[in-house]
């Protein structure tokens, strides 16, 4: 799958772009039509701990699905968007295998 990752008000290291490739990879077991996907991750200008965002759109036939956490560091914001897809997913799926 085709991963594009923009960073935000920040500069993105190796390990993180690895960690999220790996994590967009695996949603392809899930559903296999995945086209692309989008990570957006920005760091807002807060006191607040939780000031990491990311903010994941991939791209299926005739859909796109959108998901957007905020958490403490990036890598538990992607892995809960992650999740988040998964479980759109395999809605998804379960919904085009029942039209057949």
């Amino acid at each position: 799958m085709k991963v594009n990752v923009q960073a935000v008000n920040f500069a993105v290291d190796r390990k993180l772009l690895d960690f999220v490739q790996e994590r967009m990879d695996k949603l392809e077991k899930y559903y296999d039509k995945v086209v692309s996907a989008d990570v957006f991750l920005k760091v807002e200008k807060t006191s607040d701990k939780e000031n990491k965002i990311a903010e994941i759109k991939i791209n299926v036939p005739g859909d796109d699905f959108v998901v957007k956490k905020q958490c403490k560091i990036f890598e538990e914001a992607v892995e809960l968007c992650a999740e988040s897809l998964e479980r759109l997913l395999v809605k998804r799926k379960e919904k085009i295998s029942s039209h057949i």
